[in-house]
């Protein structure tokens, strides 16, 4: 297979690339950091595809922060909304065979306990500007299915984490606040909504979840790519703070709660299954741990820069 990664210097965009190139994918990337066309840029987006003609493209770019949203939600539309119409636009114009867009479990709003875990038949109901932005997203690509007959397959992925995350995110923020801390003797981690409950998969299962649906999805088809099960940011803090170097207790933080808040989501997994036989490898254990490792790194290097 010959594809295309938008957004490939972010998280899942280069665990996304190493997955592929491992099942000896012919892979490229682009991303604005490293000095790929910006999503609004309609003309560069169609030069870059036709130049490298891929058959799939995997729509990963995109503004990912849910608190960013909040203090900059037309930025943020334009992003992931105008920016899936121009990725899909380009590559109907460069013949593209094949658009993977991936959307986020955060479409579906505050949905309650006795109707989880969600299916792909909810109703979208987004809370925040970044769902909003990415529900639009998930029917534009829906549209462009519908109205131009163009092979989409649209991923809705829950909560993934794993070696790599920003600290913007809340599994990795805690990981990276014990990691300093076990430098620096400092025994409290500041924490948010301990309450909240997230459906977590590995990252490195959700991006061979991902190469599973380029290859077997149905067109216009939209997929959860979940683990089906609920876990609260209480017990994902306190493995973490489990596998410290010494012991270490949480301080509510005010400041981390987020505006408005969904307080549990998880979904059901037996469409990805059915269709592609997709399994996750990785327990909840063993990514902590690894998370947990690379932030020791991290913080290692940046103690090691001052």
């Amino acid at each position: 297979m010959k594809a295309l990664v938008t957004g490939s210097a972010g998280f899942v965009g280069r665990h996304l690339i190493d997955h592929l190139e491992e099942h000896d994918d012919e892979v490229s990337g682009t991303d604005v950091s490293t000095g790929g066309p910006n999503l609004l840029d309609l003309e560069g987006l169609v030069e870059l595809f036709k130049e490298t003609g891929p058959e799939v493209i995997f729509h990963l770019a995109g503004q990912a922060d849910i608190s960013t949203s909040w203090e900059k939600p037309l930025e943020t539309f334009k992003s992931n909304a105008e920016g899936t119409i121009n990725v899909l636009t380009a590559a109907r114009e460069s013949n593209i065979e094949k658009v993977v867009t991936v959307t986020s479990a955060d479409v579906y709003g505050h949905v309650s306990s006795n109707e989880m875990p969600i299916t792909e038949e909810r109703s979208l109901a987004p809370v925040s500007p970044y769902a909003a932005s990415k529900a639009a997203a998930d029917l534009i690509a829906l549209q462009a299915f519908n109205g131009y007959d163009q092979n989409v397959i649209r991923i809705r992925a829950f909560n993934h984490f794993g070696p790599g995350q920003s600290e913007n995110f809340v599994s990795a923020a805690i990981a990276c606040r014990v990691a300093r801390n076990e430098l620096s003797g400092e025994k409290i981690v500041k924490i948010g909504n301990l309450e909240a409950k997230r459906d977590f998969t590995d990252v490195r299962d959700v991006v061979a979840a991902y190469r599973m649906l380029s290859l077997s999805g149905k067109p216009g088809e939209a997929y959860n790519v979940c683990s089906g099960s609920a876990t609260s940011i209480k017990e994902i803090a306190e493995k973490i703070v489990d596998l410290a170097e010494h012991e270490m207790e949480f301080e509510i933080d005010e400041k981390l709660f987020r505006p408005v808040e969904v307080e549990e989501l998880f979904g059901d997994s037996t469409k990805l299954i059915e269709t592609t036989g997709w399994k996750p490898e990785f327990s909840l254990e063993d990514t902590l741990n690894d998370l947990l490792e690379f932030w020791r790194v991290q913080v290692l290097l940046e103690r090691q820069a001052e």
